[in-house]
């Protein structure tokens, strides 16, 4: 598995795209959807995935095939939603804008352009399920601890779980990459120091 400078916390068989002299870590993928043209056609859920990802993967996978528009296609459908709010992005996935895609692409990686409205919403949406879950997780296990109500009332001590699969992996990679949530291995995330509420 390759790995690329700073972000060795981002362990998901991500694709390395070079630009310059360093090859920089663009997207993480969902293992089951976006990675391959076989797997290219099941449906985007804007609720759930994010758009950046299918739009990365198409830059990757249209620069190695640029006659397929398979690759382009899958963006076009998952753009219809965010179309009005995105004009621009709009405008470069019609007009198969590869270069302008790249440059995006590398702004949303390093942070110099934000995402999509549609990912942050998603972004949004997954952390607070996260921290519901893992509120939940602990409450249970601290009511299990002592026994009864007259306990002392320890604390679980559960710092991290997995998080709710129904989002796709790529969602918590970014958040990882975001600094919103710490990835501590075996498919276990916590919250950063400061950020347990």
């Amino acid at each position: 598995m390759a790995q690329v400078g700073q972000d060795a916390s981002l362990r998901c068989g991500c694709p390395l795209w070079p630009l310059g002299s360093n090859a920089t870590l663009l997207a993480q993928h969902d293992d089951r959807a976006f990675s391959s043209p076989a797997t290219r056609h099941t449906m985007f859920d804007p609720k759930m995935q994010l758009l950046s990802t299918v739009l990365v993967t198409t830059a990757v996978e249209a620069a190695k095939e640029p006659e397929n528009d398979a690759h382009w296609a899958a963006s076009r459908e998952a753009i219809t939603v965010s179309r009005d709010a995105e004009p621009e992005l709009a405008r470069i996935v019609e007009g198969r804008d590869l270069a302008a895609l790249r440059a995006l692409a590398e702004a949303w990686h390093v942070g110099k352009q934000h995402l999509p409205l549609q990912d942050r919403e998603v972004l949004k949406r997954a952390l607070k399920a996260y921290r519901k879950s893992l509120k939940v997780t602990q409450l249970d296990a601290e009511s299990s601890i002592a026994g009864g109500p007259m306990s002392s009332g320890r604390s679980s001590g559960i710092l991290g779980m997995r998080p709710p699969d129904r989002y796709p992996r790529a969602v918590w990679d970014e958040l990882v990459r975001q600094k919103r949530l710490r990835y501590s291995g075996h498919g276990l995330y916590e919250l950063p120091p400061g950020d347990e509420d």
